[in-house]
């Protein structure tokens, strides 16, 4: 089974997942939800929140208010970048962690910076080595700072923006007049951003996710900055968004559902490997992780009856994963399926013949054709993406394509995609670790196990202790 978009050069291809039909008609529910959280259902009953990342790259499906807030972003955008370039600027560095540093990264990543513009870094942890590493690459006095943050209270954020403003700060440059604010209205951070009076503030908003916002302000202020056309990203995802609305067997995202669906017998009893044969997109599993796995990897379905449901995502890129982790993909354990991504294009310019009539990039289109035929001889399912070109109108439709899939694929499974109490489990432990910190530094007598152990040897081993 296989379907193609000319505007967009893209082609899926199922026919080695082993499905044997595909009924219309078990998707329609799955359909209809869509089509309701598009038009602003409450998606996240746990919050009462609307999910409306598809507004977007399209204001126009959105409510009259979203639009008009959409729009005055994209022109706060515009003013932001021009003074920012006026004033001289030439790197940005980006503080915030999962959606607010994984799609920047992947955008950066994949579609490189124009000659002459602005540089981007990411501190996207709560490491101090990892901030130092960032802070040796930059000039305080030419640099912008991005705090990306819906509250502004997210501990690892937070955390790395008092760092680079005492870096800052210890240089003797002005951290507010260098500073941006991406957060939702009313935050603490728009607050702190307001009465500091900052360089700018753009818009998060309490009905986009963070692994869902790469086509709001997370994604459009580093394309942006760094001079890459932010409008073909946004386009490339809103002409993915109107293919995938038609509940037909042309559709890519049910394709990929039903393919997703049927692998893992319908309780993703089989992982997903990521193998796009572009170093360009090398950072697309990493992407990936977070926007399927937090989506889909559930313990209760939305009747609150326990399901344990979950897809796992991992992969690096192609060829050089071949000689990694191939091996077990043939001959080990069938716990997996492979998603192939090939580019067609190798690159702007001509390529030299390593052999007769033979290039690097023929090499890597025969690894990614080899290595198929090789799995599907031992039996083992995989699916494929072709793109002609990695620009940004096609990263943008490949990136709402999984979107896309993810929301049909759990509605079919009947989970709720946009909650994740998991997450918020990890924070509540995390600070039940520095409590017992607090603890340990008072000299209080504690019962001794694996984390007081591992919390002293920290605490010892930078000179606290």
């Amino acid at each position: 089974m296989r379907t193609a978009h000319s505007e967009l050069g893209i082609t899926i291809d199922i026919e080695r997942m082993g499905i044997p039909s595909i009924r219309l008609d078990e998707w329609k529910f799955a359909f209809e939800f869509l089509t309701h959280l598009e038009a602003g259902a409450i998606a996240n009953p746990d919050e009462g929140r609307q999910v409306g990342h598809y507004w977007l790259r399209n204001p126009s499906i959105g409510p009259n208010e979203v639009a008009e807030a959409i729009s005055e972003s994209w022109a706060s955008l515009s003013r932001l970048v021009a003074e920012a370039k006026e004033q001289g600027f030439t790197t940005m560095v980006m503080v915030g962690i999962g959606g607010s540093a994984l799609g920047p990264q992947l955008l950066m990543d994949a579609l490189g910076q124009v000659d002459d513009q602005m540089q981007i870094r990411f501190i996207d942890n709560t490491d101090p080595d990892g901030m130092d590493r960032v802070f040796s690459q930059i000039d305080p006095v030419s640099t912008l700072v991005a705090v990306l943050s819906k509250s502004g209270g997210t501990k690892e954020t937070r955390n790395g923006m008092l760092e680079i403003r005492h870096y800052f700060e210890r240089a003797s440059v002005d951290f507010p007049s260098r500073a941006i604010a991406v957060t939702v209205e009313g935050s603490a951070l728009h607050q702190l951003a307001t009465r500091e009076t900052w360089f700018g503030i753009l818009p998060l908003w309490s009905w986009v996710g963070g692994r869902t916002s790469i086509t709001g302000m997370v994604g459009l202020l580093p394309l942006s900055m760094a001079g890459i056309d932010w409008q073909a990203f946004l386009n490339g995802a809103e002409v993915m968004d109107t293919w995938t609305r038609t509940l037909d067997l042309n559709n890519p995202a049910m394709l990929l559902a039903e393919a997703w669906r049927h692998a893992g017998n319908a309780k993703g009893d089989r992982s997903m490997v990521v193998l796009p044969y572009k170093d360009r997109l090398m950072l697309f599993g990493r992407y990936l992780q977070q926007l399927v796995m937090e989506s889909l990897g559930k313990r209760l379905n939305m009747q609150g009856e326990v399901g344990q449901q979950g897809l796992t995502v991992y992969g690096n890129k192609g060829s050089t994963d071949q000689h990694a982790f191939i091996q077990q993909l043939r001959e080990g354990p069938d716990d997996f399926f492979v998603n192939f991504i090939g580019v067609l294009s190798d690159r702007d310019g001509e390529s030299i013949e390593v052999e007769p009539n033979v290039t690097a990039g023929d090499y890597l289109m025969g690894f990614l054709v080899g290595t198929r035929n090789a799995l599907s001889d031992a039996g083992r399912r995989s699916l494929t993406m072709v793109i002609q070109e990695l620009n940004p109108k096609t990263l943008g439709a490949l990136i709402a394509l999984f979107e896309r899939a993810v929301t049909l694929y759990a509605a079919r499974l009947g989970i709720n995609a946009y909650h994740q109490p998991g997450v918020e489990a990890g924070k509540k432990a995390a600070s039940e670790a520095l409590a017992l910190q607090h603890q340990i530094l008072n000299g209080e007598v504690l019962v001794e196990d694996d984390d007081t152990w591992l919390i002293r040897a920290h605490l010892q081993a930078n000179g606290r202790l």
